[in-house]
């Protein structure tokens, strides 16, 4: 019998392991086939390479932290900037989520300081509510699967929405033991640490990773360093009691209440 599928998806390549890597990581120790899958290429993320260079810079971190962290890396579908929410681009993300058939869908914030995230939470979104949709064309087809998804949204980069409010979660996950892995996997991304240093002021690319895992775990009252998640409804996706994260994770995850 094969694996359970959780699938990760977000807007470029850093995103999943910023703010969703160490969570993912645990799930992959639990018993779940990993997959990950950032729908923008990365192509603005330099101030140095031409585009050509950057997007290939990038695929190729995003390839060893995939590697790192054990999991099945699916090609990006756009350029940065180019994440729209429309037709085209559903079908193309539609048809993947129908390949990965996934169990649990991990995904950005709705709420977030950046369009590309919010459109690639939108996305997924969409195609995972259109999986068993028979009379849904999806680019390339792929047929109608079955089965329950449940959706958990990550906080957003900086942990507020774009008017600076701060996001609670439902819960919370227990990574201190695991950061080190989110941090080798973060650490793949070398262009960024540069490219982020520069466009964003961050003084150190790893250490404002680990300050969010630990301003997370502060909130928690009760881990080192964490991931805070919100659950999505259930309509559609799943049975309304249906967590398998919490379920899968034991200890390791912190109901609040919702």
């Amino acid at each position: 019998m094969s694996k359970p599928a959780v699938f990760a998806v977000a807007a470029h390549p850093d995103d999943i392991e910023f703010m969703m890597a160490g969570t993912l990581f645990l799930l992959g120790q639990a018993g779940f086939e990993l997959h990950m899958m950032n729908i923008a290429n990365g192509s603005c993320g330099s101030a140095t390479m031409d585009k050509d260079t950057t997007i290939a810079t990038r695929l190729g971190e995003a390839r060893d932290a995939a590697k790192a962290l054990g999991a099945i890396l699916h090609e990006p579908l756009v350029d940065d900037l180019e994440i729209f929410y429309g037709p085209s681009l559903l079908r193309r993300v539609a048809a993947v989520i129908r390949e990965v058939n996934p169990a649990i869908l991990l995904l950005h914030s709705p709420q977030d300081y950046m369009e590309d995230h919010m459109n690639a939470c939108r996305l997924a979104l969409s195609a995972a509510f259109s999986r068993g949709m028979r009379n849904y064309t999806t680019d390339p087809p792929r047929p109608a699967v079955e089965g329950e998804v449940t959706v958990y949204h990550a906080l957003p980069y900086g942990l507020r929405d774009g008017l600076r409010q701060r996001i609670e979660p439902h819960l919370y996950v227990d990574i201190s033991e695991v950061l080190p892995r989110k941090r080798e996997a973060l650490a793949c991304h070398r262009s960024q640490k540069e490219w982020l240093d520069h466009s964003q002021g961050l003084d150190s690319y790893l250490i404002t990773m680990e300050d969010m895992s630990r301003e997370v775990g502060r909130w928690s009252r009760q881990f080192a360093y964490a991931e805070g998640w919100r659950r999505h409804l259930h309509l559609g996706f799943c049975g309304e009691g249906a967590d398998p994260l919490v379920q899968s994770l034991g200890a390791k995850a912190l109901s609040r209440s919702e």
